[in-house]
């Protein structure tokens, strides 16, 4: 049976699996997620910062940890083991974790400067209903950035997690996508970037950046990796301005 999204992380040896290969050179989240999220959120001094999907919290220890001027966060996980990992992370910090599925949380309104999200909402299906909420959440002038799988990746997850060609197909058909990754069943929703980007509008956005994972040499160890990182986009980044 496939998990969707915080579940997923509940099995223990996919946990076990996705916190080794974190630590793992040139992995992708490092070279390819992390670099362009720190360029597109910016200076954070003084924020109030939102982090959906905030797995173990070690972003807000990168966050605050150093740059501690009236930062504030909070971060919603639903997963049971990335929760107790994200409590550990932050302790010391300016900061909480809440445990909630991201659709459920109740968001409070007017309340914060900046709302992030890595890798967490193309596992939401409504996500019209989602951007509404966040945006809701933000003051006047906040900002929400997020990154999520890349369209041309979630129009063909392939059943073995490893990709081994370049086909994109059915991409115009939008839904659930069912894959073996980490060592187990999981649904991630495919969506184009069209849908992506209209429904930050919808929900009253101003789109300011749209960004794909175009790989950097200098954040890379290995040249091969580097070179296969330029075959195909894994990710995709938005920024929104309420």
């Amino acid at each position: 049976m496939s998990e969707r999204g915080s579940d997923f992380y509940d099995n223990d040896a996919v946990f076990e699996t996705y916190m080794e290969r974190r630590q793992g050179q040139d992995n992708a989240n490092d070279t390819l997620e992390r670099p362009v999220m720190l360029e597109m959120i910016g200076d954070v001094t003084g924020k109030n910062i939102l982090d959906l999907g905030c797995g173990d919290a070690k972003f807000a220890v990168e966050l605050l940890g150093e740059k501690y001027n009236g930062l504030a966060y909070t971060g919603i996980e639903g997963s049971t083991n990335m929760v107790r990992a994200a409590r550990i992370s932050v302790q010391g910090l300016n900061a909480r974790i809440e445990q909630s599925y991201l659709e459920e949380w109740t968001y409070p309104v007017n309340s914060y400067d900046l709302a992030i999200s890595r890798l967490a909402i193309h596992y939401i299906e409504d996500v019209e209903s989602l951007f509404r909420k966040v945006y809701g959440s933000l003051k006047k002038d906040g900002t929400f950035v997020f990154s999520v799988e890349h369209p041309v990746i979630t129009s063909t997850l392939q059943p073995s997690g490893t990709r081994t060609n370049r086909i994109v197909d059915q991409y115009f058909v939008e839904g659930y996508r069912e894959q073996q990754w980490l060592g187990g069943s999981v649904q991630k929703m495919h969506r184009t970037i069209e849908s992506y980007y209209m429904a930050l509008q919808e929900a009253g956005f101003q789109v300011e950046q749209l960004r794909e994972s175009a790989p950097k040499r200098s954040e890379f160890v290995n040249e091969e990796t580097y070179q296969r990182r330029r075959r195909i986009p894994l990710f995709l980044f938005l920024s929104a301005r309420k």
